[in-house]
């Protein structure tokens, strides 16, 4: 049994690694051929390669796929640019953009991992003669005793990305490999310079990648002109305190950038997309209770259909820890529903809601889907 949990000499081990361009999966690449893998590096092409050329913190397209070049070349490895564009557009970029006109909040990063790299990528490896394809995610992926492999929080806390990866089919984690989720993110950096590559001081990126400084409202106007629309600014109360130029620049939860005067503070409760209409409210407003997801994916052993106010822990926004709750599946409207031990506040429909097994550390990850109905607390209690 080789590293990667395989029944194969390493030299006898073709490994596809997902460059992005970045510190982590140039890392990765080199680790693998330092153990002898026979390794080959792509790299996809995204979006505009032209317009994210000199722009610092771009992901796949640019500068990015010159590093990721670069990174090839100093390791040793051949390396492929391909030109996904098209599909990401469809896949991500096209979504993203409805899914905020219908007042949600997505996350792009999970569908482009859903659709892109561990769908349309992963075949591509497995078209190369592949055995497996291995990223530069900070999750962790164990063998389970039945087999198959079951996908856990990564061993360094502040770089975990399993919220990401919930979307992870069983199927496709037999076949993924993230060889940095045992390893905190210093030590990435310190391997990169002991390897000399060109990127070991390359910051990480932080925005969406296709949304220059994180003016999401500008990529929607542009690809949805004439669906942004202004409309009116409602308490929960019902009086009108004000108008806005589209529900694009609101999320649930927001409180900056209002513009009205109502003597309190107020709290965007939700998005009413066919009035155009952002409804506010106090802050208790905001907390929920239950919440009910959409197109889940299930990664536990017993089948999600049995699932009756079985005990998990879930994270509903990427920047908070897992907190206690209850996992019920609903035969009669098809759909998982989530009772929080404690009412969260900003759940905001479009986001995801991954389910671990606990809420320790290296939990489980179980599955998840994206949010599309919330509950308040006060309604739950009723």
């Amino acid at each position: 049994m080789n590293s990667l949990d395989l029944h194969k000499a390493p030299e006898d081990t073709r490994v596809v690694v997902a460059m992005s361009g970045g510190v982590d999966s140039s890392v990765v690449a080199a680790l693998l051929k330092r153990e002898g893998y026979d390794v080959v590096g792509i790299t996809l092409q995204l979006y505009d390669h032209g317009a994210a050329t000199h722009r610092r913190g771009a992901c796949c397209a640019g500068q990015d796929i010159h590093d990721a070049r670069r990174a090839a070349e100093a390791i040793g490895i051949p390396h492929y640019v391909l030109d996904y564009e098209d599909r990401f557009r469809e896949a991500v970029i096209d979504r993203f953009a409805d899914s905020y006109l219908q007042g949600e909040t997505p996350i792009p990063c999970v569908e482009c991992n859903r659709s892109i790299k561990f769908r349309d990528l992963l075949t591509t490896a497995q078209d190369l003669g592949a055995d497996v394809l291995a990223t530069g995610h900070y999750v962790a992926s164990r063998a389970l005793p039945g087999g198959g492999r079951a996908l856990h929080r990564a061993l360094d806390p502040a770089r975990d990305q399993s919220y990401f990866l919930y979307a992870t089919t069983a199927e496709q984690l037999d076949l993924l490999r993230f060889p940095l989720g045992e390893r905190p993110k210093d030590e990435t950096r310190a391997l990169a310079k002991a390897f000399g590559l060109s990127v070991a001081d390359k910051p990480d990126s932080q925005d969406i990648c296709f949304v220059p400084q994180g003016r999401y409202q500008d990529v929607i106007a542009r690809l949805r002109p004439d669906a942004v629309r202004p409309g009116e600014i409602v308490h929960l109360d019902g009086r009108r305190l004000g108008r806005h130029d589209g529900i694009i620049g609101f999320t649930v939860g927001q409180r900056r950038g209002l513009n009205v005067a109502a003597g309190e503070p107020l709290y965007v409760v939700r998005l009413e997309p066919g009035e155009a209409r952002v409804v506010v409210g106090p802050r208790e407003a905001l907390a929920t209770s239950v919440i009910r997801l959409a197109d889940p994916n299930w990664l536990g052993d017993a089948p999600l259909a049995a699932a009756r106010d079985l005990g998990v822990a879930v994270r509903v926004r990427s920047t908070r820890e897992p907190r206690p709750a209850t996992l019920t599946w609903n035969p009669d409207t098809d759909t998982a529903e989530i009772t929080l031990a404690t009412p969260e506040d900003g759940v905001s429909p479009g986001q995801a809601c991954v389910i671990y097994a606990d809420d320790g550390p290296r939990a489980r990850v179980l599955g998840g889907g994206t949010i599309r109905r919330v509950e308040a607390a006060s309604l739950a209690a009723a």
